[in-house]
């Protein structure tokens, strides 16, 4: 609340100087003095949401180190970092002479100043201290083979042959980095509900297990030694929420609502062969599962239009035309036009893409 006033007063002084030009300048005609207020405008929205976006990362810090986080601490900082995209896209919208250089996070340069990626950096290790997973979670000491493992040996079990199984063992690890940034059995700073290496919900957990269940004899046909290694996990898990074992979680996670679709890889693949967009359409999955089915379906997955505002605001919601006045103002995309407004999520899939390299190759 406090910052409110401030705001206020900036833009005030910037309109009062655009207007005291205005008086000294005859030449200064009406559009140019309503464009030079919006721009100052701008650039005090701009302002403001920089430094609230400082104030919440300074508070967090200081509430973990004092060990009193409040519940979801997660969402302010969030939208705050939200706020602060938006604002600078809407300013560079405004003036477009304010886009800068690129940023080592492959965020769009009309979107973030690269003057501010520490201001992001610190973002990211708060999220890792806020989503520290439990004193009772079941790590594993090699959660990405684990993870391309584990789609493969689905995939297989689905009837994919070895190249395709191998696509679904890159794209089940792209997820894994898109939503947990690769680290395992995380909680969510920003839901008391979805949670793990996969973040599901308990029912979406459950009902993966029972998937898998009704598979894991046609996996220990061809791979008795992956299933050896689930029986142990399941005996270690015992009565743990499975979504704190990082096996089972993965397991279950692709069981519910991925494996399904592993028997399309070979017509993705071949609508997208770019490998990010493939893990991009499965991501989809997790965000907006019946529109990307119907999607599939339809037999144009590009040009398949979303129309509904829930949907839209499902995909706001995970950061996808979430950022600024125009990219808000859509009321309707192409999955092409979502695939290529998802840009947040491509530092994730490139190192998982990379990591998945590194596996392949040992």
């Amino acid at each position: 609340m406090g910052t409110r006033p401030a705001t206020a007063a900036t833009t005030a002084s910037l309109a009062l100087g655009v207007l005291l030009l205005a008086a000294a300048c005859p030449g200064f005609t009406p559009p140019a003095l309503a464009q030079a207020v919006a721009h100052a405008d701008a650039l005090a929205t701009y302002n403001d949401a920089l430094g609230r976006f400082k104030a919440i990362l300074a508070e967090r810090r200081s509430q973990i180190e004092a060990k009193r986080l409040p519940n979801l601490p997660g969402q302010a900082v969030y939208l705050a970092r939200n706020n602060l995209i938006s604002a600078y896209k809407d300013l560079t919208d405004a003036v477009p002479s304010k886009i800068g250089r690129p940023n080592k996070f492959g965020i769009p340069p009309a979107y973030f100043d690269a003057d501010n990626e520490p201001l992001l950096d610190e973002y990211l290790k708060l999220f890792d201290l806020m989503e520290a997973p439990p004193a009772n979670a079941q790590s594993s000491p090699t959660p990405f083979k684990d993870v391309v493992e584990l789609g493969m040996a689905i995939a297989r079990a689905k009837g994919l042959d070895a190249a395709n199984a191998e696509a679904a063992g890159r794209i089940s690890l792209g997820i894994f980095f898109a939503e947990t940034n690769g680290h395992q059995n995380v909680g969510n700073a920003r839901s008391n509900t979805y949670k793990g290496s996969f973040q599901t919900g308990p029912s979406e957990d459950q009902n993966g297990r029972k998937k898998w269940a009704a598979i894991r004899s046609r996996v220990a046909a061809f791979d008795p030694q992956l299933i050896a290694r689930d029986d142990k996990e399941e005996a270690r898990a015992g009565g743990l929420d499975h979504r704190f074992n990082h096996w089972t979680a993965i397991r279950d996670g692709l069981m519910n609502a991925h494996a399904e679709l592993f028997l399309q890889i070979p017509s993705i693949v071949k609508t997208l062969p770019n490998p990010i967009d493939q893990m991009k359409l499965f991501e989809l999955i997790q965000i907006i599962p019946s529109p990307t089915r119907a999607a599939l379906r339809s037999g144009n997955l590009l040009a398949y239009r979303i129309t509904d505002s829930t949907v839209m605001k499902y995909l706001r919601n995970n950061s996808v035309f979430a950022f600024g006045k125009t990219d808000r103002a859509k009321t309707s995309a192409t999955f092409r036009e979502i695939m290529d407004a998802m840009w947040l999520f491509n530092d994730k899939f490139e190192r998982a893409r990379a990591k998945f390299a590194e596996i392949r190759a040992q």
